[in-house]
């Protein structure tokens, strides 16, 4: 009989800024590529379906495994822990792995921590599981595997790295079905997610992603992209998508060759993307929009050009207006994603970045706190200058001061985050804006504008006092 394996997604940690319910599309893909190759497979997704720790013993007893595994990120990781804790008590005779970009860096860490945690996968894992499943299967040992960290008599040992996969066209479509995702209304207002990409040419300070996937950009073609975007809308009936990719745009001739196949087959979607302001020209942005794209979240980081610098970013702020600009005139909504906090962070550069987003006049703007993740220059330099001041995981939530700056202190930057929202939602151009885009059709209907109205609304009950900063 072969091998069964439950796949989870951890519940976010009580307590922590309210993040919503993302499409596992990681288990996905590791769901696909065992069904392929005749596993049984269930997924369990703790964070849409709000199934708690409590209530995922009964959930995961509805199905005997051979192996659970779980995947993290840094503010699920303790989370994660626990969830193998649990499939241990249920199954004890279960192998019990855990995946994701935070074990990878912290995967001895975490096999000290969690006795009851047998083996953690490093990096991409599609190859990696589909080693372990056939490991199990057929009782073999697992200390020389690929791509992993194990214990070997007492010790952890950390085998050899797993090459990454080159040809992206050979995995399989992520296995939607696992967890219904004809009922999209578990994930809030998020349409499909599609990954075109995996790795990264820049080498920013605070980002995993690189590291994890690799400083080479590795690419889906155009064809093998929208034989998905197809699948989902014949199959699913999906007709919105967002592409999880870093900087969808990287290969610009790539993008505008999707853009192309998307016509040629008439596909009528409406789709968003994630880049770099140094990555679009006003030409690919034209024809985006003509695909079917609405909206392009730009990577704006900071109104600091010394900030940026020390960043790692690598462009300008004339180059940011640009690239706004550009999004406008093609017709396209343009948000924008802001960090602050970061070393060398002053109230005065702070300030400096909230005017730029003033400026930019973007349709919405995430301000989030910089977060030093295991695995990046940002975190390596903050705790060995002794700014770190949690090292609870569960507080690594992008809203939360976990490090503090001798130029810029922890309630300072709260503050600064908590009036830059205000600022931003309470000006009239931002109401202006927000009612013109959605009487144009441009927003996504009702989730969106249930979102406008939410920020909103806790910006006035801020101004008003009745939330905390």
């Amino acid at each position: 009989m072969k091998t069964s394996v439950t796949l989870v997604n951890p519940p976010y940690p009580i307590g922590s800024h309210s993040h919503p319910a993302f499409v596992p599309l990681g288990l996905g893909y590791l769901s696909a590529v065992l069904e392929k190759h005749g596993y049984m497979v269930t997924v369990i997704d703790c964070q849409a379906h709000k199934v708690t720790l409590e209530q995922l013993r009964g959930e995961l007893a509805k199905k005997p495994a051979d192996i659970v595994g779980v995947t993290c990120t840094t503010l699920t990781y303790k989370s994660a822990l626990k969830v193998a804790k649990v499939a241990k008590e249920v199954f004890p005779n279960c192998l019990t792995a855990i995946g994701g970009p935070h074990v990878t860096f912290w995967d001895d860490k975490a096999l000290l921590e969690a006795p009851w945690l047998d083996i953690v996968i490093r990096g991409e894992a599609e190859e990696t599981i589909l080693d372990l499943a056939d490991h199990v299967e057929n009782g073999k040992s697992l200390q020389n595997l690929v791509g992993t960290t194990c214990r070997k008599d007492g010790e952890i040992v950390r085998n050899a790295n797993r090459p990454y996969i080159e040809d992206l066209d050979s995995l399989p479509f992520p296995a939607h079905h696992l967890w219904h995702m004809a009922d999209l209304s578990k994930y809030g207002t998020i349409p499909y997610p599609i990954m075109t990409s995996r790795g990264c040419v820049f080498w920013c300070n605070f980002c995993t992603t690189v590291r994890m996937f690799g400083r080479r950009y590795r690419m889906r073609t155009p064809q093998n992209v929208v034989d998905e975007l197809e699948h989902l809308h014949k199959n699913y009936h999906a007709n919105q998508f967002t592409f999880y990719d870093d900087a969808f745009t990287v290969d610009q001739a790539r993008t505008a060759a999707i853009c192309d196949e998307i016509n040629a087959r008439g596909l009528k979607i409406k789709w968003d993307c994630e880049t770099r302001v140094d990555m679009v020209t006003k030409e690919l942005l034209v024809k985006m929009r003509e695909a079917g794209c609405v909206g392009v979240w730009f990577g704006v980081e900071s109104g600091s050009k010394k900030v940026l610098t020390d960043m790692g970013k690598g462009f300008s702020l004339e180059t940011t207006r640009r690239a706004f600009k550009n999004a406008k005139e093609a017709g396209l909504m343009a948000v924008a994603g802001v960090i602050l906090g970061f070393p060398g962070e002053t109230k005065e550069t702070a300030q400096e970045t909230v005017q730029f987003v003033k400026e930019l006049n973007p349709n919405d703007v995430g301000f989030y706190i910089a977060t030093p993740y295991p695995g990046t220059p940002l975190y390596d330099e903050v705790k060995a200058k002794g700014w770190l001041r949690s090292t609870d995981f569960n507080k690594y939530d992008t809203a939360t001061p976990v490090f503090e700056l001798p130029t810029l202190s922890m309630q300072e930057l709260v503050k600064i985050r908590e009036q830059a929202f205000q600022s931003f939602y309470l000006s009239p151009q931002y109401i202006v804006s927000a009612l013109g885009m959605f009487r144009k059709g441009k927003m996504w209907g009702l989730g969106a504008t249930r979102l406008i109205l939410a920020h909103f609304r806790r910006a006035i009950m801020q101004k008003m006092g009745a939330l905390s900063p």
